[in-house]
Parts: C-alpha cells; structure tokens; sequence
C-alpha cells in the first residue's frame, strides 16, 4: 500500500472535521470541549501517523478521538470530584480562588469567620496535606503537576520523564487512594 501524502492527510482531516466534532459534542457535551478534543485528535494523527496509507485513517482517527475523549471525560470527572470538594470546605463562589489559600484563611461554608469554622476548616486541610504527603512520590507528583498545577498529561510525562500512559496510571491510583482515604477520615467527596 502506498504511503499517504500531506494532500491526502489534509483532505482526510477535512472530511472528517464535522463528523467528529459531531461526535465529540455528543460524548463531552460542550462544544469549546468537542474543539479541542477533535484538534487534539487531528494533531495526534497527523503527527504519529501521517504517513500511514490512507485506508489506514479512519481507524486510527476514530480510536485517537475516542481515547482523547475519554481523557477529557476522566479529567473532568477527576477535577469536578476536587472542585466540588473544596467549593463544600471553603464556600467560594470566585472559580479563580485558590481552595488551599481559602482553607487555610478560616472562613466557613457560610463566610462567617468563627472559632469553630477554622477549627474545622484546618482539621480537614491538615487531613487532605496528611493524605496527600502519605501517596507514593511518583503519585503525588502526577497529582500535583495534573489537578493542582492544571498541566495536561503530555507536559507532565515530558516532566515526569514517563509516558503518558504512566501519568495517567498514576494518576488514577492517587485520586482513588486520596478518596479513600477522606472518606475513612470522615471527609465526603
């Protein structure tokens, strides 16, 4: 089979663009998502697979946009447990503030500065630090650079120095340790 040129890669793409975007806004129901998700996917193949023969596209492009959108389904699932979380300890309407800096600030869920809501207030964040020092380095890394530092999986296996298959592993595994173990201490996610 002959190799696919830059022509035929490029045709590919176009022909597909509406259908997978289409497709993406079904699975991730949010159009600025189902963008990004097909973008990705059409880098992804183009990138790794350009130069395959062209009857070999449409697999590879709907396996590539099926995976990029489960990605974008897992963080976001993952990064709404974390927000919802911490918008319950801190109260916090602004999406820009930080629910660390909240926390440790001492205003309860209600915004009333009280004695009991920053005791509290510094148990439950003394509890998530606590759990969160407690996971293996490699977790803890993946975890921080992916839900603290909002780095996509590809920086951090560039900076982690592993594959992106790694970082999710890793990150899979911290995220279902940390729940667990919240919700043993009594922290609802």
């Amino acid at each position: 089979m002959p190799l696919a040129s830059r022509a035929e890669l490029s045709s590919f793409l176009e022909d597909v663009e509406k259908r997978a975007f289409k497709q993406a806004v079904y699975a991730l129901r949010n159009e600025e998502a189902a963008l990004d998700a097909v973008q990705d996917a059409m880098l992804k193949l183009s990138a790794s697979y350009g130069d395959r023969p062209c009857d070999e596209f449409p697999m590879l492009f709907q396996r590539i946009l099926r995976n990029v959108i489960y990605d974008a389904m897992r963080r976001r699932k993952v990064r709404n447990t974390w927000v919802s979380l911490f918008s319950a300890l801190t109260g916090a309407d602004d999406p820009d503030a930080d629910p660390l800096e909240m926390l440790g600030a001492g205003t309860d869920p209600d915004g009333r500065d009280t004695p009991h809501g920053r005791l509290e207030q510094a148990r439950t964040l003394q509890v998530i630090e606590r759990e969160i020092a407690r996971l293996p380095a490699r977790q803890r890394e993946a975890f921080l650079m992916r839900y603290w530092e909002e780095m996509d999986i590809a920086e951090t296996a560039a900076a982690m120095g592993c594959s992106e298959g790694s970082v999710k592993t890793h990150c899979s595994r911290a995220t279902q340790t940390l729940a667990a173990a919240l919700k043993a201490r009594g922290v609802e996610l």
